[in-house]
């Protein structure tokens, strides 16, 4: 009887016009997304190859140059696209792409795609996230708003009861019929997604596995939206009512709810502005040892102690060149304040994420949409990963300039200079994003969030049929 409700239930899905409209509307979105994100990203990689290869180009041919003169020179460090930020572009939009390396600072991405649009870019994009996390629910409600109206309005539910079906049989008979639809199409946007990304050159590592992980997520997704247009048509008497109200839901989960927790982890923990960060980095750096200041008490008091540590009377009597020593003491002094304060802001994020998890129990909109960032490699917190792992390269580089210094020329020597040479010797940034189990590990939350919307939505849906 459940199989023979599946057949009668799908005939009259896919011979309804609505559903194919907005079948062929979602397909034509999402192929329109896909060409666009791929031609966009196209482009990109080949300006990032350019830059990336241009920059160590000009690094390596400085020619011969002081070495303090070549760490203000600075340059710079692009980070990688992952390919799955096709689908899901997170906030890679939004941050920069690239970060200026250089003694005594650490400068945050520059470069982000959203600084070079226009206003209109305010109205939106048509990306394949949009269609997956915004439209494709709209399709959902398109199929299953009448499921249990339709029976209610026509009389057929008695008909129906009948025949000898149970309830609960009738109910997993139309929530199957309803899903198959949008699992077909869910299954065929991955596939032709990943066959894409699979013939892709120069688009990033792409792992299958990743990719079957988000289509599980979306999965997921799609499934506590069945079973909510469905408890709404189980429980409303009519289609017109069931309509609005599974519209309703869909206002509120997906807009109303992220924007709320926006606003209430903004609220309770706020990021400071840039003026006042860099006002309390300015007040930290002055507490320390400064290498452009051997006259201050924190330089007079590290001469001091290398002088009684190598028992001589003068820094020109110290096995290397003090200056070079004094200006790797002020870097790594600097080094630190930096990470003091930028771990205060990744607290302040961790807070706020902390919020928007802790209030993702009122839709199913917010732990899919973290999920999808992070199995993307396109959320904050890889963003903060790729800017932690610059600053590593960036005190790496400082240290290797002023090691040079130090080693290779006189206490007053104002004349040094590295060999031409000596730049190629500076080995490469590298970057590499996260494993999949490590992201997995770090979103155990919203994963245990989102399979308890499935199984709450389940809950309410069975319990609510129950005397339909």
């Amino acid at each position: 009887m459940i199989r023979k409700t599946i057949i009668k239930e799908l005939k009259e899905i896919f011979r309804d016009g609505r559903f194919q409209f907005s079948a062929l509307l979602v397909l034509l979105l999402i192929t329109v997304a896909v060409v666009i994100g791929i031609n966009q990203y196209k482009s990109t990689n080949k300006q990032y190859k350019v830059a990336q290869s241009t920059e160590r180009n000009v690094w390596d041919n400085q020619g011969e140059k002081n070495p303090h003169s070549a760490a203000h020179f600075g340059n710079y460090v692009f980070k990688p696209k992952n390919a799955l930020a096709l689908l899901d572009q997170g906030v890679d939009k939004y941050e920069g792409v690239s970060i200026f390396l250089e003694a005594h600072s650490r400068n945050e991405a520059q470069y982000s795609a959203a600084g070079d649009q226009t206003g209109l870019s305010r109205f939106g994009e048509l990306t394949p996230d949009f269609i997956l996390l915004f439209v494709m629910p709209l399709l959902i409600i398109i199929i299953g708003y009448n499921t249990f109206t339709k029976e209610k309005e026509g009389g057929t539910d008695v008909l129906l009861k009948s025949q000898g079906i149970s309830n609960l049989k009738l109910t997993i008979a139309k929530l199957i019929a309803v899903y198959i639809p949008v699992f077909i199409i869910c299954s065929i946007l991955f596939l032709v997604a990943g066959v894409i990304l699979s013939f892709l050159k120069d688009y990033g590592a792409f792992n299958w596995t990743r990719l079957f992980s988000l289509y599980t997520v979306y999965l997921l997704y799609y499934l506590v939206f069945t079973q909510i247009v469905l408890l709404i048509s189980a429980i409303t008497k009519r289609s017109g009512i069931s309509l609005v109200s599974a519209l309703s839901f869909w206002i509120i989960s997906c807009f109303i709810a992220p924007k709320t927790a926006s606003n209430i982890a903004e609220l309770n923990y706020p990021y400071p502005t840039k003026q006042t960060f860099l006002s309390h980095l300015e007040e930290a750096k002055k507490g320390g040892l400064n290498g452009h200041n051997p006259w201050s008490k924190e330089s007079k008091a590290l001469k001091d102690k290398l002088l009684k540590e190598h028992n001589v009377d003068h820094v020109s009597k110290l096995p290397f060149n003090f200056s070079g020593y004094i200006m790797q003491k002020g870097e790594e002094h600097e080094a630190e304040v930096y990470f003091k304060e930028y771990s205060k802001l990744k607290q302040q994020f961790s807070n706020q994420a902390n919020t928007y998890k802790a209030l993702a129990f009122i839709s199913p909109f917010l732990p899919t949409r973290f999920l999808s960032m992070g199995i993307a490699g396109t959320d904050y917190e890889s963003h903060m990963a790729f800017a932690e792992a610059a600053e590593a390269y960036r005190i790496k580089t400082q240290k290797f300039l002023n090691d040079n210094n130090m080693n290779n020329s006189k206490y007053g020597e104002r004349g040094y200079r590295a060999d031409a040479d000596f730049w190629k010797t500076l080995p490469n940034f590298t970057y590499t994003p996260a494993e999949l189990s490590t992201v997995i590990n770090h979103q155990k939350t919203n994963t245990f969030l989102l399979i308890f919307w499935v199984i709450f939505s389940a809950i309410l849906l069975f319990t609510s049929t129950k005397k339909i």
